[in-house]
């Protein structure tokens, strides 16, 4: 299968561009698939509104490119290290909650989530032993429930 990065980043460029905004972009290559990271000092407006921005970006990056990278992989964009930032967040969260769960027995919900942050919940509990993780919901934002393993 060929290199779809380059053709990412030659789109982002063009973004970038259309956009009028000055980005660097740093592309990282990891296990679960690449990170193409946009920076500068006016990247800061992907960022803004909670990061809704860069969310669309992310969306409009799947659709058009998504095909292109072997499963289990994705294509990862990031802007000024927010989503690594709130992905980590997100994990200490989750693990916090499943702790929670062992210690006092009752059910915890986190949510409501996207698919990608579910991912990374049902990721993080799984290295918690004795607690499991459901998402329940019929919509495309989910709740995730943590509980005693049973």
């Amino acid at each position: 299968m060929a290199d779809i990065v380059p053709e990412v980043v030659a789109f982002l460029e063009r973004f970038a561009a259309a956009f009028g905004v000055q980005a660097a972009l740093d592309v990282e290559r990891t296990p679960d698939g690449p990170r193409i990271t946009l920076n500068g000092d006016e990247v800061e407006v992907l960022v803004r509104h909670r990061g809704e921005p860069l969310k669309a970006l992310q969306h409009i990056v799947d659709s058009s490119y998504g095909r292109g990278v072997p499963e289990p992989q994705r294509i990862f964009i990031d802007a000024l290290d927010y989503r690594k930032g709130k992905d980590s967040e997100l994990r200490q969260m989750a693990k916090l909650l499943a702790e929670k769960v062992k210690q006092s027995g009752l059910d915890q919900q986190l949510g409501p989530l996207n698919p990608y942050e579910r991912r990374l919940v049902h990721l993080a509990v799984a290295e918690v032993p004795g607690v499991t993780t459901e998402s329940v919901g019929d919509a495309f934002q989910k709740t995730v429930l943590i509980s005693l393993r049973k």
